[in-house]
């Protein structure tokens, strides 16, 4: 039996990257919040996920909000303050604790947890701001004439419902769930080349091909133990998997090569544990590394720490989106058994340039993760259920090629944010190998994250109006993060204006009047005029 236990103007479904941002966002502009998160952890990709930024080349000096980089300034401030690091590394500007190639500012999952409870505070005090850590949304309750009226949740200490009615709730799950038991119209999967007119969509629409998902882990090594884990159940299964994909895969999926993302060409990775200096391109240790014990202390770290979110672990054996729980929960197993299978071919039988064979000093680190089983909480979600909104953003509005002379991608007049990646999907539930196409600095249109009906659901993260290709350059953590920071804000204003968000948007007037606000909050809508592209993806081969 159900009772309403809570009422607020704006309930934040999911407590990710886009939900921390939606929830700081709202808060501030001074209506009431609650931020539902099934894990003990806010986060998401930063945290439970254990996926460190993946930010373009100009993320230092511009191209994300003021809030985000509050957030990436609180990291390094926060290895500053309590960790042990050498002189060099704490007068670095740019400190990158783990000196991972992937991202410039590759941290810890628990101290990206640190910065943003530390965010959110001030709110959770004041008692605006209500975080629900360990619930899950079980039921969306319907308001009637084109609006929704609050969600169920499911207690998972007590297993007790509690219903919150909100003016507003903002979808920031990581499978688009809201949307999705919402009734609001929606896309999972892969559109067609007719319904979109993009040259990289298939032939036929197919609503279940999403991209792999990974449940990652971190390791660290010491080459004088033997940390090796039980040898999976499934482990024979996967040691000789080779991904049913076309292009064809170089093999088996458990070795040193694999097709390179743009060229399909064959690529050989290194893997070094605690031996790997350089910061680009030249191995897996150092690619996800979120600790370098160079950075501290002499003998304070014996080693490194390294996030493993390698396409080893990319499982595409189902899809989440469309799976009821039951599904998902099999799925999830059996993706946490391919990376513990990793995890033991990488302690007894992965080639060694030495000419053996693993490293039985691996060691899980779920002291790091959080969890029992040394891997990460939550899988790496690439890709969500999505809206049908007022903007669908298409392939040609991003894509180099469809774009010959330009330098920036399509200028959206109701633009609230930007930001930069490759479209990059990874190998998908259907049996696509890479699609990897350049892409333009973009920006982000408010009209994507409205809906065309229901008028008081937002999206708040990677559930917004792309398609299966251009979620591929939407997905990633400054992009979310600043479509959840407009989400919370643009609920906010309509409160305080007396509009539905389809109506702000019909509004020139009041688009310029909210786009303004976010100016205030420092949010960049525009990229500057003659960028050199050059300058944006450091990380050719950042996955």
């Amino acid at each position: 039996m159900t009772c309403h236990e809570l009422s607020v103007d704006v309930a934040v479904i999911g407590g990710g990257v886009g939900g921390c941002a939606a929830a700081l966002a709202a808060a501030d502009a001074g209506v009431s919040v609650v931020l539902v998160e099934p894990t003990d952890w806010i986060g998401g990709q930063l945290t439970t996920q254990i996926t460190p930024p993946d930010e373009h080349g100009w993320i230092e000096r511009f191209g994300c909000t003021a809030s985000y980089r509050r957030f990436r300034d609180g990291v390094r401030s926060y290895y500053r303050t309590h960790y042990p690091l050498t002189d060099a590394a704490r007068a670095n500007p740019r400190l990158n604790p783990g000196n991972g190639w992937v991202s410039p500012l590759c941290h810890e999952p628990r101290v990206a947890l640190a910065v943003l409870e530390g965010l959110l505070a001030p709110h959770v005090a004041s008692g605006r701001l209500q975080i629900l850590r360990r619930h899950s949304l079980a039921r969306v309750i319907d308001g009637g004439a084109d609006r929704l009226r609050g969600v169920e949740l499911r207690d998972h200490e007590t297993g007790a419902a509690r219903v919150i009615e909100a003016r507003w709730l903002l979808d920031a799950t990581e499978l688009g769930d809201l949307i999705g038991l919402g009734g609001v119209e929606s896309v999972t999967g892969a559109e067609s080349q007719a319904m979109t007119g993009e040259p990289s969509a298939p032939a036929a629409a197919s609503p279940t091909n999403a991209q792999a998902f990974s449940v990652c882990c971190v390791l660290d090594h010491d080459e004088d133990a033997d940390h090796t884990i039980e040898r999976p159940a499934r482990y024979d299964y996967w040691r000789t998997y080779v991904p049913p994909v076309t292009p064809a895969w170089t093999g088996r999926l458990f070795s040193w090569e694999a097709p390179h993302p743009r060229t399909m060409d064959v690529v050989r990775y290194r893997f070094a544990p605690n031996r790997e200096r350089a910061r680009a391109f030249e191995g897996l240790w150092s690619y996800r590394r979120i600790l370098d014990r160079h950075n501290f202390e002499a003998g304070r770290y014996d080693s490194d720490l390294c996030v493993i979110n390698w396409v080893l672990l990319d499982f595409i054996g189902g899809d989440l989106v469309t799976a009821d729980e039951p599904t998902r929960a099999s799925l999830e197993a059996e993706a946490r058994e391919q990376t513990r299978s990793v995890v033991y071919w990488l302690q007894t039988e992965a080639p060694r340039e030495d000419g053996g064979q693993g490293w039985r000093g691996l060691r899980l680190r779920g002291d790091v993760t959080g969890t029992s089983d040394g891997l990460a909480m939550s899988p790496y979600i690439r890709e969500s259920r999505r809206v049908v909104a007022l903007t669908t953003i298409r392939e040609q509005d991003v894509s180099a090629a469809e774009r010959p002379g330009e330098r920036l991608g399509e200028r959206y007049a109701d633009s609230i944010g930007v930001g930069y990646y490759r479209i990059d999907l990874h190998p998908s539930v259907g049996g696509d190998n890479y699609v990897d196409v350049a892409a333009l600095p973009f920006r982000i249109p408010l009209r994507a994250l409205v809906p065309r009906r229901v008028d008081n659901v937002l999206a708040a993260g990677k559930c917004l109006g792309t398609t299966h290709i251009t979620n591929g350059c939407y997905r990633l953590h400054p992009v979310e993060w600043n479509i959840g920071e407009a989400a919370g804000a643009l609920a906010a204003f309509c409160i305080q204006k007396h509009r539905t968000g389809q109506a702000v948007c019909d509004d020139e007037r009041l688009v310029g009047e909210f786009q303004q606000l976010l100016v205030r909050r420092g949010v960049e809508l525009a990229w500057p005029e003659g960028l050199d592209l050059d300058d944006g993806d450091p990380h050719a081969h950042a996955r």
